[in-house]
């Protein structure tokens, strides 16, 4: 369930609160804007002092001054302009970082669950593109409305001490702007809110379109996937327009209203008591007023763009984490695993994935777990890993309950290898000693000897520190599941779970890795899902599940001899390889 949208007030203590730690630096950019912003009236002033005073027949000040001043003025601007740039990027690159790294953190720290809700192109989505029109918001804001408004406020003081009663016909703009911009933040704030969840639909078109090139090709499923892509490009364009309008509408309502206030102002100020210099100071003054206003209406598109941004980006980062009550830290484990009526069910669904679950596996000992599909398998294991929690009954490893132990400490004790293999885009040897600092070269070469990879070490062309590409696409779908298994060999974990470790080898490979396997696994408590029960006779316990639900469990011979649902399974595989060959 998503949280109630946050209000504007909260978000932006929020985003003050990222800012603080750089406030120094800001400071020093906002005194830089305010030296940009005073070189303004300053620009103004000395046209009126030039028109009144310097086209007379005698100079009433040496020429020289004139262009002192005028260097002088914008050398000024010129050094606040750089120093609003700079401290700005300073502050601002700083807090992209921090914001990326928050969030980042979070999506480290989720609950599994959050992975099954939502999909990977709106968290990609949200870590990169979010938070970026988060820092433009804050950009815009910082340096647009500050130093926009700074100018404002310099341009009007001036105007009011030139004449006050010609300024207040001017600033009757000032609230018709206001008004426009107030009308047009609901409407750009849910625009906004769309274009973000279309912008992560396609991020997923995009993600998925590059992951899965081969079945795409193989299928022929291009244009399908152009039309995807197509349909949320279009949404996006639409709502691209649909901004635009809503945006732009308020720029030519304020400078017709802008124009009208002018022209009466200057017939105003035509019959004024002023002199050349200062009709001319005070026009140029109100021209100098156009560009801020009007960047201070503009600045209301950005803001809700970011405000939408910012309700996602803290929408994740509230999330919270995945719990960690325990206070237990285990040394290594004995590997005695309980599980005692253990029942579960997934968010969101009807049926219990388990149902009184009770289990009691001694140290050292080979679990297979075997059965139809959906019949618990994986949820196990999803248990065993701590990945979900029990709804009622409990889990104890070493008689300690689950719940006691930290989840750190827990899963020290623990290797996986899945037959869906995940590898990184860095080295072999990164991947192999996956979560180390410091490699042990020594325990390095033996998982990499044990995992039968010195073959494949010896012909890449910088050994163990060859990069392996997204995933490991450098190698071969049984070289992968090979360097997963060196990655649960060198953690040497007390506790092992094998899902179809051996699912993607050839039979040399199979042979020699089920070797390695069979090394591996002496002494050390192991979970293994198998659907090839040929795999598995030699475990110490077999458990058949069926809906949630343990309904036999014995040693290969035991249920052979019972005759019942492994019986008929181990019959049906091996009469369909009879077949077969």
């Amino acid at each position: 369930m998503r949280k109630k949208k946050l209000d504007n007030s909260v978000i932006i203590k929020r985003l003050w609160a990222i800012l603080k730690p750089y406030r120094g630096r800001a400071f020093l950019s906002l005194l830089a804007m305010g030296l940009t912003a005073s070189t303004q009236p300053l620009l103004a002033k000395g046209l009126q002092l030039l028109t009144d005073y310097g086209f007379k027949q005698k100079v009433a000040f040496p020429m020289w001054w004139i262009p002192a001043a005028l260097v002088s003025l914008f050398v000024l601007r010129g050094i606040g302009t750089f120093a609003t740039a700079y401290y700005n990027n300073w502050v601002l690159s700083r807090v992209t970082n921090d914001l990326r790294a928050q969030v980042f953190d979070r999506v480290l720290r989720l609950p599994v669950a959050r992975f099954h809700e939502e999909s990977t192109g709106k968290i990609i989505n949200t870590v990169v593109g979010d938070v970026r029109q988060v820092v433009d918001m804050i950009q815009s804001v910082f340096v647009a409305f500050v130093r926009d408004a700074l100018v404002v406020i310099g341009l009007v003081g001036s105007l009011l001490w030139l004449n006050w009663k010609l300024t207040l016909v001017a600033l009757v703009v000032v609230p018709l702007t206001a008004v426009i911009v107030r009308s047009t933040s609901r409407r750009l704030r849910h625009l906004n809110r769309e274009n973000q969840r279309v912008t992560a639909e396609m991020t997923q078109v995009v993600e998925e379109a590059a992951r899965g090139h081969q079945v795409i090709r193989v299928f022929s499923g291009e244009r399908y996937e152009s039309r995807r892509f197509f349909a949320r490009s279009e949404a996006l364009r639409g709502f691209s327009q649909r901004m635009t309008v809503a945006f732009a509408a308020t720029t030519p309502v304020t400078q017709v209203a802008t124009s009208v206030s002018l022209s009466v102002v200057v017939v105003l100020a035509l019959q004024a008591d002023l002199t050349a210099g200062q009709f001319y100071q005070f026009v140029t003054l109100m021209l100098m007023l156009l560009t801020p206003l009007k960047a201070l209406a503009e600045v209301n598109g950005p803001m809700q763009r970011g405000i939408a941004a910012a309700e996602t980006v803290f929408e994740l980062t509230d999330t919270p984490p995945e719990q960690d009550p325990g206070t237990r830290m285990l040394s290594r484990a004995q590997g005695h695993m309980r599980f005692e009526h253990v029942k579960f069910r997934y968010p969101n669904a009807n049926a219990l994935a388990l149902d009184d679950v009770s289990l009691d596996v001694k140290p050292g000992q080979t679990v297979a777990l075997v059965g139809m599909s959906g019949g618990g398998k994986s949820t196990f294991v999803n248990l065993v890993t701590r990945f979900y929690e029990p709804e009622s009954g409990r889990i104890l490893l070493d008689g300690v309950p689950y719940q006691d132990i930290k989840m750190a400490s827990l899963r020290a004790q623990l290797a996986l290898v899945s037959q869906n293999v995940v590898l990184f885009d860095d080295t072999l040897r990164a991947n192999i000693a996956y979560g180390v600092e410091h490699v042990d070269e020594a325990r390095l070469a033996a998982a990499v000897h044990a995992a039968h990879l010195d073959d494949v070490v010896a012909r890449l062309p910088d050994g163990v520190d060859t990069m392996i590409g997204e995933n490991g696409m450098r190698l071969s779908g049984g070289q992968r599941q090979r360097v997963a298994i060196a990655r649960a060999i060198y953690k040497d974990a007390p506790i092992l779970i094998l899902d179809e470790a051996t699912s993607a080898l050839d039979n040399e490979s199979e042979r020699a890795v089920q070797a390695a396997l069979d090394t591996l696994m002496a002494g050390r408590t192991t979970f293994v899902i198998a659907h090839r029960l040929s795999t598995i006779e030699g475990a110490d316990l077999i458990v058949v599940m069926e809906h949630g639900r343990i309904v036999e469990q014995g040693t290969h011979d035991e249920l052979l001899a019972r005759g019942g649902m492994y019986a008929n399974l181990y019959r049906l595989q091996f009469s369909a390889l009879a077949e077969a060959t």
